[in-house]
């Protein structure tokens, strides 16, 4: 049985904006922030009333077609079920 959206993931192209507006414009609390100095690239877990809901990703030369996995936008939604 489908539960709930665990959470969405979100790259993005410009991290510092975003992360601005998540937190700043729309509210939403740091739940961790990771620099991941391999990549050269950001990773954000945010939550809305003490929910974890968004993960976002800065990626600064994300490709703009949104089939690859590093592109611009949706990166996954994931579902929290019973079972499979």
């Amino acid at each position: 049985m489908f539960n709930r959206v665990h959470h969405t993931a979100i790259i993005c192209s410009d991290y510092q904006r975003s992360k601005y507006f998540y937190t700043d414009k729309l509210g939403m609390e740091i739940i961790k922030e990771t620099y991941q100095s391999h990549r050269g690239t950001y990773k954000l877990d945010l939550a809305l009333n003490g929910d974890y809901v968004i993960e976002l990703f800065g990626f600064p030369d994300a490709p703009e077609r949104p089939s690859y996995p590093e592109a611009c936008g949706l990166r996954h939604l994931a579902l929290e079920v019973d079972r499979l």
